[in-house]
């Protein structure tokens, strides 16, 4: 006696599954169509300065001249930022996540998360009138014993408004984001990885290292670049803060710094007219682009850990 078995009917979509696949896609066209606009914009505005120079350019003779050092107090501010937040980030993400009482571990994720609440112009304000002067002496002491190195030459700032001043205010603003996103991703490591770690005779810290970070190591790469992005953008507190003067240099005590692209577009803008203003617009474009790349990058990586891993 054969049986047939009727092909079972299609399932119908629900209209809440069908309304938030709507809203999912169309805000992902929105953000994308935002970022075409913007670049379309950058692009178009900034194309007049690419073929500029001379007062329009700062006195550059050509454009790649003029942003070449904006580029490197970028990338020199980010770096040194990053040099310094990730170390103290992570750090501060394993004692939340696995050493510290659950009262205590929350009551200083939340202090953390707090950082990320205060106004870069606070941040600025406080490396003026705190940070800078209780660093100067501090300058002048590298200058002295360890002034044979091209970072601490000198001579020395007088008012410690220096781009290592601006990196570490940089390093405090991106503290957040990093240990926040790290803290989580430690928070969701298997337990059963730790507890076989611990059990063949593994320290807490051959635990982390064994078990713990090669889980985490994409979302890792992930908050750093996220806070490299951070970092990358930040206007007001760096031009508060540092003392620039458009020079490439690697001395990180002096009072001759370079300037970085946002703040040099937030310091020049007002006054700017004509070519100037493509001259800002066309170096924010630089920004946008290394910005993107930094993302893409940043994506190649997690998506090769996560390749690896499986």
């Amino acid at each position: 006696m054969s049986v047939s078995t009727a092909p079972q009917a299609k399932a119908k979509a629900r209209l809440g599954d069908v309304l938030f696949a709507g809203i999912a896609r169309g805000a992902g066209i929105v953000i994308l169509l935002a970022l075409a606009g913007v670049a379309v914009f950058l692009t178009t505005e900034g194309f007049p300065a690419f073929t500029a120079s001379g007062a329009a350019l700062s006195g550059a003779s050509n454009f790649l001249s003029y942003v070449w050092p904006l580029v490197f107090g970028t990338l020199l501010a980010a770096t040194l930022a990053l040099l310094i937040a990730t170390p103290l980030a992570v750090g501060v993400a394993m004692v939340i996540a696995f050493y510290a009482p659950r009262r205590i571990a929350g009551t200083v994720g939340y202090l953390i998360d707090l950082l990320a609440a205060v106004p870069s112009v606070v941040y600025g304000l406080w490396g003026i009138g705190f940070l800078g002067p209780r660093l100067q002496p501090v300058y002048v002491w590298l200058e002295e014993n360890l002034g044979f190195l091209p970072f601490f030459k000198g001579p020395a700032s007088s008012t410690g408004r220096t781009i290592l001043t601006a990196s570490i205010v940089l390093a405090i603003m991106v503290l957040p984001i990093i240990t926040a996103i790290c803290r989580e991703i430690f928070s969701q490591t298997p337990q059963l990885h730790r507890e076989a770690a611990m059990a063949l005779g593994a320290t807490r810290w051959e635990t982390m290292r064994l078990a713990v970070f090669p889980y985490a190591r994409s979302g890792m790469v992930s908050a750093v670049m996220l806070g490299l992005g951070r970092a990358l953008g930040e206007t007001m507190a760096v031009a508060m803060v540092l003392s620039a003067s458009g020079i490439v240099t690697f001395n990180l005590i002096s009072s001759s710094n370079p300037a970085t692209i946002a703040s040099n577009i937030a310091l020049n803008f007002p006054e700017a007219t004509g070519l100037k203003v493509n001259a800002l617009i066309a170096s924010g474009l630089v920004l946008f682009v290394i910005t993107f790349a930094v993302n893409f990058a940043a994506r190649a990586i997690v998506a090769r850990s996560q390749k690896g891993m499986k």
